[in-house]
């Protein structure tokens, strides 16, 4: 069996397990979420046919499953048996962090029978403690933000080895008149350009055709704006990859969609090509005008 990269991620009731996980969703690892520990030896010999992509496994588990801890020793030595040695980081918190997370979420406590809640994060320490003693990595949650964890978590996977902040970034051209699109994060309107609409020659054709294009385009006004814009998107990427985000849409939108923001955003597009971003293009309401006609 080849051998993969397994992390198990374990720890306290509301210590951040969930945002663990997204993290190593975005690293690219299979993950599993609430898996009993006998079987995880299982699901390691099953061949994995997603994608060549992936570049590990991650596990969550905890006491959700009542049999944990005493599952949990016999099933490490079970995966060892397997040639994989995997790594188990331990997420905890402050008891008055942990308290103060519950409340703000409802959630109940899985050791919660009858007692308070405090008494079950009490409970809930002193049984893990013997799986933390077992833990690689031991991370204190209590003064992250959800960012600041999943920065946290990438790091460890990376090791100290530069990691790359892996974002899809996407172009959108939509028409105002047609609703500004759900996904879009910034959007630009480009309705104070000249319109190619209004020229005889060009109502007909779209913002991909090299006619609209030198016209939008060469504009002075235009050449200004692209100038300012991209020069913002230069600065705005980088924060926005710190922050983790998985996805950004940069949207631009005119009249209807067919000339003005379909120029621009394939501008755009080439400008963020040129800067190996790799973003993908949706040119939304292209053709809306003519097909609804």
């Amino acid at each position: 069996m080849k051998r993969q990269k397994v992390y198990i991620i374990t720890g306290l009731s509301g210590s951040g397990k969930s945002t663990a996980i997204q993290a190593f969703e975005d690293a690219s690892f299979y993950c599993v979420d609430n898996m009993p520990m006998a079987l995880v030896p299982k699901f390691l010999e099953l061949p994995l046919k997603e994608s060549r992509e992936i570049k590990g496994i991650a596990f969550v588990m905890d006491m959700r499953s009542k049999t944990f801890v005493q599952e949990y020793a016999p099933g490490i030595g079970a995966i060892e048996d397997l040639g994989v040695l995997p790594q188990i980081i331990f997420l905890e918190a402050g008891k008055d962090i942990l308290v103060k997370r519950f409340s703000q979420t409802r959630r109940h406590h899985p050791l919660s029978r009858g007692t308070s809640l405090v008494e079950s994060i009490e409970s809930e320490i002193e049984t893990m403690a013997p799986v933390k003693l077992t833990a690689h990595h031991v991370i204190d949650t209590s003064n992250y933000n959800v960012h600041e964890l999943k920065s946290r978590i990438l790091d460890l996977i990376s090791r100290g080895r530069k990691r790359s902040k892996i974002m899809k970034l996407n172009v959108e051209s939509f028409g105002f008149k047609y609703g500004i699109p759900n996904e879009a994060d910034l959007v630009i309107d480009v309705r104070f350009l000249a319109n190619p609409y209004f020229i005889p020659e060009l109502k007909n054709q779209d913002g991909e055709s090299e006619e609209v294009k030198d016209f939008v385009l060469s504009n002075p006004d235009t050449k200004d704006f692209l100038e300012r814009y991209t020069g913002l998107l230069d600065y705005l990427i980088p924060l926005y990859r710190n922050e983790n985000k998985a996805y950004l849409t940069i949207a631009v939108g005119c009249t209807g969609g067919r000339h003005r923001s379909v120029a621009i955003a394939r501008s755009i597009f080439e400008h963020l090509n040129k800067k190996g971003l790799s973003p993908g293009i949706i040119h939304r309401d292209i053709d809306r005008d003519v097909k609804e006609k």
